[in-house]
């Protein structure tokens, strides 16, 4: 467990020079080829990335909200592949087990997947229940010591490579809503279990998103997380709230890397005897791009303390989320517009694959129109200041 600043400081300098001296080098390979070189693999277990949020007893470093925060805006400043390579298993793919799961639960996956040895994936989306997850269709038939579940999930990320899913299932079909899903712990060579090949995207080569098929998968009720019925949408938005603040710093890591690179571009490119730099409207957006990321990086830091803390922070965590992506969107655009047609084109600079690789972040963990919903709701349940 880092608690020692110089120790937290020494593990985000070794995390800095990784992002620069290996995934950097390899990204256009990763591109080309759609897949982490497994030696890069290798090495992110070695050095514990894979571990980062799952407690010390249990394999991981054991970091708190706010130093997975830091960890996660240097990792994420290169391709996103790297970072959503171990993002599940440093997030949604083990938050599940952390939160809620039984000691056994516990004791059997987390160094499992704390060591890299596994890939965990968190299977909750179905076609019609995306932004409603509570809506979902899949479920979970009690048979003697097991459970049956049926259904299909989609658009989960890791889910051609994991080898442990966390699944959101109905078992009470008649309850409507949240209050009938539970959350299991399936395998992935449990018989009826298939998953999709990956999907064709318009970024983030390198990290496969599919499906999960469930037919008629036999699961032993110890895998219930928790033990208990009824509980599964609870424990998928405690995920979820960690997550959001997660991931709102994996959006500002890229953001930080096209300014970089934007930054770059607009002190060597010359126009009219001049760098372009010099000309204010470049400059001008330029200044916007950092402005936005300290704002992001502030608020980040400012909720992950809070939730160390034990404060209630899920508006906090939507408008963490809801800030970063679109935050992060908007400096994409800028960026290209700082590089100029050399921005459109592929085989003179990445800024274009960042450009396509960012979109997604104001898709998943729920859409930006739904945060806004989800933040005026939070909104009405707090008493006003």
């Amino acid at each position: 467990m880092i608690r020692d600043r110089n120790a937290l400081d020494t593990l985000l300098s070794e995390v800095n020079t990784w992002v620069r001296t290996v995934a950097h080098p390899a990204e256009d390979q990763v591109a080309a080829e759609d897949r982490i070189p497994d030696a890069i693999v290798s090495d992110m277990a070695k050095r514990g990335y894979f571990g980062w949020s799952i407690p010390e007893e249990y394999g991981g470093l054991g970091l708190t909200t706010e130093e997975l925060i830091l960890a996660a805006f240097e990792l994420s400043q290169c391709a996103v592949a790297f970072r959503a390579r171990v993002g599940t298993n440093t997030g949604i793919g083990s938050e599940a087990l952390v939160a809620d799961g039984t000691e056994e639960q516990k004791s059997t996956y987390l160094p499992l997947l704390a060591s890299g040895a596994m890939t965990g994936s968190f299977a909750l989306t179905e076609a019609e229940a995306g932004s409603d997850a509570s809506a979902l269709t899949t479920s979970a038939r009690r048979d003697g010591d097991d459970y049956i579940l049926d259904g299909r999930k989609c658009y989960i990320t890791n889910a051609p490579i994991a080898d442990l899913f966390t699944v959101m299932a109905r078992t009470d079909p008649d309850t409507p809503g949240a209050r009938g899903v539970s959350a299991f712990i399936v395998r992935r060579d449990s018989p009826g279990l298939e998953t999709s090949p990956p999907y064709k995207m318009m970024g983030q080569a390198g990290s496969p998103v599919g499906e999960v098929l469930l037919d008629s998968v036999r699961v032993p009720a110890r895998n219930l997380i928790g033990g208990v019925e009824g509980q599964g949408f609870r424990t998928a938005m405690k995920v979820l709230n960690k997550q959001r603040i997660h991931l709102a710093a994996l959006c500002t890591g890229p953001a930080i890397r096209m300014l970089d690179m934007a930054m770059d571009h607009a002190e060597t490119r010359r126009q009219s005897g001049q760098a372009i730099i010099d000309f204010q409207l470049v400059a001008a957006l330029l200044a916007d791009c950092r402005t936005e990321i300290e704002a992001a990086r502030a608020l980040i830091l400012q909720t992950a303390r809070a939730r160390d803390d034990g404060q209630d922070i899920a508006l906090e965590a939507s408008i963490c989320k809801y800030f970063a992506s679109e935050a992060c969107g908007r400096i994409a655009d800028r960026c290209v517009q700082v590089f100029g047609g050399a921005g459109y084109v592929a085989n003179y600079s990445s800024i274009e694959r960042y450009y396509r690789d960012v979109r997604l972040f104001r898709l998943y963990e729920g859409t930006s129109q739904i945060h806004q919903l989800n933040i005026v709701r939070q909104m009405r349940k707090r008493p006003r200041a």
